[in-house]
């Protein structure tokens, strides 16, 4: 039986959700844990702990696509920008600025992703969606604006902090031509590239060691904001595009904002709080897209995990399989109409 595509990114907004919660947990505690230690060597210890997730979540090879020899110069791009530059500029910024405002100043993550998902990927982009980028661009300006008041100090780490977020988003972008191949592989390759940069990195500026206490705890941190999280931000991808995925995933800083105030940060202000309902409300506003019409899909040959339910893989085995598999298969072409996000199969233009 065919299930009904009502809701397509309701799959997606699940993982990217899951997704933002890790990640977004994560940022007040690397400010907390890495206090006094290096920005290299926190990079590194939490890719170290992303890579032990990657190790232990590879699946068999009969149910996701392997990673190929050509996606080697993608996965060096995505280990440059998202587990080198990203969390070095990250770590240096949160020790440079409040964790609220640092938390609140990822959203911008989710602008650089859809705007360079909409240029390489030309992923949809209609109205609802730019306004929602537009408030995302305002809430972002604000917090900079609100920092710039503090101090000199504080504004150069908000700006650590927005280079973060920038390289977070061309990685985000690569990782979508990997969405197909298995998570497990692609957090394992994509973390053990990084913490080895990292860790190279370290010895080579003289960073003092960590504690074997605040070594623990990065590593737990990085295996779950890091290596869970970008686990379930790729198969947020797979299902519906990295345009999407980011908004939701923006969600991540508010969840982080309100640890940091938790554990102790007092630094809230009326502009701060302006820039967070900007950001929320550019959030919200994206989620609220709704896009179904009548398309054409061309013939395709590929290889992902599907199943046989989803009104896209008619094609036959025998004897039929249960659930997701993977394998080389092809698509004949088709014309059909309804609710869809950009995924794989729903790449065509407007």
């Amino acid at each position: 039986m065919q299930r009904a595509p009502h809701l397509p990114a309701l799959r997606g907004g699940l993982f990217a959700l899951l997704a933002a919660a890790l990640f977004g947990i994560s940022t007040p505690l690397v400010q907390q844990f890495g206090a006094g230690l290096g920005a290299f060597s926190t990079a590194a210890l939490l890719y170290a702990g992303a890579a032990a997730v990657g190790l232990l979540s590879r699946q068999p090879i009969e149910r996701e696509a392997r990673l190929q020899r050509r996606d080697g110069p993608r996965l060096l791009a995505m280990a440059a920008f998202g587990a080198v530059l990203g969390p070095v500029a990250l770590a240096w910024g949160l020790q440079n600025t409040s964790g609220t405002s640092a938390s609140l100043m990822l959203t911008l993550e989710a602008l650089f992703t859809a705007v360079l998902a909409w240029r390489l990927y030309r992923e949809t982009m209609d109205g609802r969606v730019w306004a929602a980028m537009a408030l995302l661009l305002a809430g972002g300006m604000v917090l900079v604006l609100d920092q710039g008041r503090t101090g000199e100090a504080q504004l150069w780490g908000l700006l650590a902090v927005l280079l973060a977020t920038a390289a977070w988003g061309v990685d985000n972008t690569l990782s979508r031509a990997l969405a197909e191949r298995d998570p497990g592989q692609v957090v394992l390759a994509k973390a053990l590239l990084g913490a080895t940069a990292t860790s190279l990195l370290a010895v080579a500026f003289g960073e003092p060691l960590p504690s074997a206490g605040a070594a623990f705890a990065l590593l737990a941190v990085g295996a779950t904001g890091y290596g869970l999280s970008l686990r379930f931000y790729l198969l947020a991808q797979r299902a519906f595009g990295a345009a999407r995925t980011g908004s939701v995933f923006a969600f991540a800083p508010f969840i982080g904002a309100a640890l940091a105030v938790a554990l102790g940060d007092r630094s809230a202000s009326g502009l701060m709080a302006l820039g967070s309902l900007l950001m929320l409300a550019g959030v919200v506003l994206h989620l609220a897209e709704s896009h179904a019409h009548e398309h054409d899909h061309e013939a395709l040959e590929h290889e992902h995990a599907h199943r046989h339910d989803d009104g896209h893989h008619g094609h036959v085995h025998d004897p039929m399989p249960v659930g997701e598999h993977s394998h080389w298969h092809r698509h004949e072409p088709q014309r059909h109409a309804h609710a869809h996000v950009p995924d794989a199969h729903h790449a065509h233009r407007h």
